[in-house]
């Protein structure tokens, strides 16, 4: 007996990433104390790896509860591993011969989204169906690969100064980023999957539409101004406060200009993560109408399963979507692409 096309997943809705996250920040709580109490540095690597990677992995499983189609928890995990890596090998070998001027932020942006948007097409090339919220959840899974391996990257170099390892300046940095990596790579990415997606209209192939250019550089530009947000920040506040750049002496500046300049900086984040999850959402509620649209203007279409009476025979009939119906090269091959999540 065959199962619905439309089963759902036995891991949906289990809430695993919610569990995860409080499991996970218990022991990262845990081994802080262990590691302060014995003084033993073979628990740093453990510190930085359980900070960087439990909110990045904690999206993946937010996504393993949601996803449908042909999306598989395998291909997910690898989207999230080897696109993270190969994501940040990528930016860090494109980015090595950039200029230190005033946009090398923006140019990092650019090289990064284009980067995990070139691993999001690899990922994304033989998913169906093709929907914004199906691009949007795929594109996390890779944001947010991204965004653990890089995490971790930050995470060693503050711990590593000329007097040893500095354990406080390890845990800032880990928490902040941990914070913040849902509305960073995250999310950028996950606006370039929706886009990538819709533009496929629920087909089995990815299409063409300048959409795509226009949201990689939207999200490029973002990412740019998030990046570059701490300077432009600073840079406002010298100028609000009427204080001569002067006064700065190297890293440090005036308590004044630091005070304001840290309400800037947060002011800034917060302009930035509003932008993009307004962009998210306004791509997901468009497609959405959209589809819903083409589903009441062509319904699906009957088909007869294999029944009792032959293997080509009677059978049952099974309503199946149009992603699955046959397209323009013939019937569906699910010897080739597998059922959605069928167990």
């Amino acid at each position: 007996m065959s199962l619905p096309l439309d089963a759902v997943h036995p891991h949906h809705r289990h809430g695993w990433w919610w569990k995860t996250l409080l499991g996970g920040f218990l022991l990262w709580v845990v081994t802080i104390v262990v590691t302060v109490a014995t003084q033993n540095t073979n628990l740093v690597p453990t510190i930085i790896l359980l900070g960087s990677f439990l909110v990045p992995f904690t999206v993946v499983l937010f996504v393993i509860e949601r996803v449908t189609g042909t999306v598989s928890t395998m291909q997910l995990v690898t989207a999230f591993f080897v696109g993270g890596i190969l994501g940040v090998l990528g930016a860090s070998l494109l980015e090595a011969n950039l200029r230190q001027d005033a946009l090398v932020y923006i140019a990092v942006g650019f090289v990064e989204e284009f980067v995990k948007g070139v691993l999001l097409v690899v990922v994304a090339w033989r998913v169906r169906p093709k929907t914004a919220r199906q691009g949007a959840l795929l594109g996390a899974t890779v944001g947010a690969g991204f965004a653990a391996f890089e995490s971790a990257g930050y995470a060693f170099n503050a711990a590593i100064t000329s007097r040893g390892i500095d354990l406080v300046s390890l845990l800032q940095t880990e928490v902040v980023r941990a914070i913040l990596s849902p509305v960073g790579h995250v999310l950028w990415t996950a606006i370039l999957g929706a886009v990538l997606f819709g533009a496929a209209r629920g087909g089995v192939r990815l299409r063409w539409s300048w959409s795509l250019l226009v949201a990689y550089i939207g999200v490029s530009l973002l990412h740019g101004l998030w990046d570059s947000n701490s300077s432009i920040a600073t840079l406002l506040a010298f100028v609000l406060t009427g204080t001569p750049f002067s006064a700065a002496r190297g890293p440090y500046v005036p308590a004044d200009v630091a005070t304001l300049s840290t309400t800037l900086y947060v002011v800034g984040l917060a302009i930035v993560t509003a932008v993009g999850v307004a962009v998210l959402v306004t791509v997901l509620v468009r497609h959405r109408r959209q589809d819903r649209a083409l589903a009441a203007a062509g319904p699906s279409a009957p088909v007869t399963g294999a029944g009792a009476d032959g293997e080509y025979g009677p059978g049952p009939v099974v309503t199946m979507p149009a992603w699955q119906r046959a397209t323009e090269h013939g019937p569906v091959d699910w010897d080739r692409t597998p059922p959605p999540h069928a167990h």
